[in-house]
């Protein structure tokens, strides 16, 4: 086939021979800066994309460049615009690890009701008592407030009614119910979640419309026993009036995968909070997410190269 593919940071094995049982070559990457990247790129038709930035330097050096197959959901770390614009095809992998990063929510909103941090520091610390002092909280009957019900806040939604017996309150102008969950009460205002949902799941794409959408005016109207949970993107939440709503106590804790920027800075204020729970954005890391995310970025790729439109496209490229 004569194809070369690109990949600057390893995927599981599961991806690569997925391509190389198609013929194509695979050229790893020698590093993940953008000066790399640029000389890597120069003889390759397809980029097998994670994490490291792609802007329009990488984009404009990929002379032979056809498509760059995403590893994953979002796709902010590439410039989708100077792809389009030069007939390149974006695709990514929206079906790969919604379940995993559903079974993170529905895990986060058990671990923050049963202070499981607090509890675990509690033992090791002999501090055995803590058991009468901290009241956990059941979960049935409770409500669950999901901004955004795309792929993954729909799985939280049937995860937490089916399985935790929980009411399900949804803010997604995108849509009028949830498939498979029609108990799930759909408002037209995102206060409404705010104001009365006992955990508010945050499931939105960062997009001009939603980077910082969720600060100190919605943590005024949640409940001082309501729980945040953010295992979408970073740039949705204003770090600082979060802190300040958990430092005053204004909310009663928080879960976060996601932070802006990331990796965090070291001198990240979270970091000194107790009522706060952090993972390093690996939500949708799981063996099976990552199997799935690189077969599907893979899949990508050999859709473009074998000219088929491919099945999950980012963008309509110029010319297409």
């Amino acid at each position: 086939m004569g194809y070369t593919v690109l990949i600057p940071q390893d995927i599981v094995e599961d991806g690569k021979k997925y391509l190389t049982d198609r013929g194509y070559s695979i050229k790893m990457g020698s590093g993940v800066t953008v000066e790399r990247i640029i000389e890597d790129v120069k003889d390759c038709d397809a980029i097998l994309a994670r994490t490291a930035p792609f802007p329009k330097e990488v984009i404009e050096a990929g002379g032979k460049l056809r498509v760059i197959g995403r590893h994953g959901v979002g796709c902010d770390n590439i410039d989708v615009k100077t792809a389009t614009e030069r007939g390149i095809y974006v695709t990514y992998a929206p079906e790969s690890n919604a379940n995993s990063v559903a079974e993170y929510t529905v895990g986060m909103i058990i671990a923050l009701a049963r202070h499981f941090p607090a509890g675990d520091r509690a033992v090791r610390s002999g501090n055995w008592e803590l058991r009468n002092k901290l009241p956990a909280m059941d979960l049935a009957g409770k409500t669950l407030g999901l901004v955004g019900a795309g792929r993954v806040g729909s799985m939280v939604a049937k995860k937490a009614f089916f399985g935790l017996d929980m009411k399900v309150v949804v803010f997604d102008p995108y849509i009028r119910e949830i498939k498979g969950v029609p108990e799930a009460k759909i408002v037209s205002d995102a206060e409404t979640i705010f104001r009365d949902a006992d955990f508010v799941s945050l499931h939105v794409p960062s997009t001009p419309e939603t980077k910082g959408m969720v600060g100190g005016k919605y943590f005024n109207m949640m409940k001082d026993c309501a729980f945040l949970i953010n295992a979408s993107r970073g740039e949705i939440v204003n770090e600082g009036d979060l802190y300040e709503a958990l430092k005053s106590k204004r909310i009663a804790g928080a879960a976060l995968d996601v932070f802006d920027p990331e990796p965090p800075k070291a001198d990240n204020p979270l970091y000194a909070l107790e009522n706060v729970i952090l993972s390093p954005h690996n939500a949708a890391l799981t063996r099976e997410a990552m199997a799935r995310m690189a077969v599907h970025a893979a899949m990508g790729i050999d859709d473009v190269l074998s000219g088929r439109v491919p099945k999950w496209p980012f963008n309509k490229p110029a010319g297409k």
